[in-house]
């Protein structure tokens, strides 16, 4: 006799709780209220025990209370983004002029255009279903997204003219790729979390990119590991630019901000 898949918060959070999912309780009830019934239920249950991300299964990630899309493969947007977000509004002026690189499924760009009313943004990833992602997640608010690496697609015109640069780069080192959980190494896509061999390869080259494209005055903010915050102060500091370093222990989150001197 086959047995009944269970349908009960409960049971479900047993079952999530003992695969090591650490909220089973949430997750149990957002399972339920995604599943139309108990087959697509089960069905699920089966894929987050077995390593999906979550997001991925509900199509939506919540981020700076915001319902943002998620599409299988897309870079999950993390909580301690959040601090990259504070940091962003607490350095820029009114009415800014903003482009978010390495923008993943657009939920930095959707939040920075809640906090900071910019008089235009713009978005960038190399990754075309992080773009066709954010593309969706970014229509109603007309806010163009470029495929393409860094700072390379965006019009010429704007070099110089950019008050913010945001960018949530990979910063993982290569070697430690694998050792990351298997939700984000074998359902993300690689060019999203790798950094290079320090995690800082991206970073550099952002940077240097932003001592360029940013207009005097204007602020380039990352997010980057605490341990590697000293050595990506040094090289902005070598481009001319100054930074500082925002830590946030709740979120365990470390961002860094440059300034391009007036």
């Amino acid at each position: 006799m086959t047995v009944p898949f269970p349908t009960d918060r409960p049971a479900l959070a047993h079952r999530l709780r003992a695969a090591g999912c650490v909220y089973a309780e949430d997750e149990a009830e957002l399972l339920l209220d995604a599943a139309e019934s108990p087959a697509a239920l089960a069905d699920l249950v089966d894929r987050r025990i077995a390593g999906t991300p979550l997001e991925h299964l509900l199509g939506w990630a919540e981020f700076c209370g915001l319902r943002v899309a998620v599409d299988p493969g897309v870079f999950v947007p993390r909580g301690r983004t959040g601090l990259l977000v504070a940091a962003a509004a607490a350095v820029t002026g009114p009415a800014p002029a903003v482009v978010d690189l390495c923008c993943g499924s657009g939920a930095t760009t959707l939040a920075l255009a809640q906090r900071l009313g910019p008089r235009w943004l713009a978005a960038a990833d190399i990754d075309p279903a992080a773009v066709a992602c954010a593309r969706r997640n970014l229509a109603d608010l007309a806010v163009p997204v470029f495929q393409g690496d860094l700072f390379a697609p965006l019009p010429a015109r704007w070099r110089g003219r950019l008050d913010l640069v945001v960018a949530n780069a990979p910063y993982v080192p290569s070697g430690a790729v694998a050792l990351m959980p298997a939700e984000a190494r074998l359902h993300e896509a690689p060019v999203a979390l790798d950094g290079g061999s320090d995690g800082l390869a991206v970073l550099r080259r952002v940077a240097e990119g932003a001592a360029d494209w940013l207009a005097p005055g204007g602020h380039l903010v990352v997010e980057v590991a605490a341990v590697q915050a000293d050595a990506l102060c040094t090289e902005l500091t070598g481009l001319g630019l100054t930074p500082q370093v925002r830590h946030d222990e709740d979120l365990d989150a470390t961002a860094v901000t440059a300034r391009r001197p007036a």
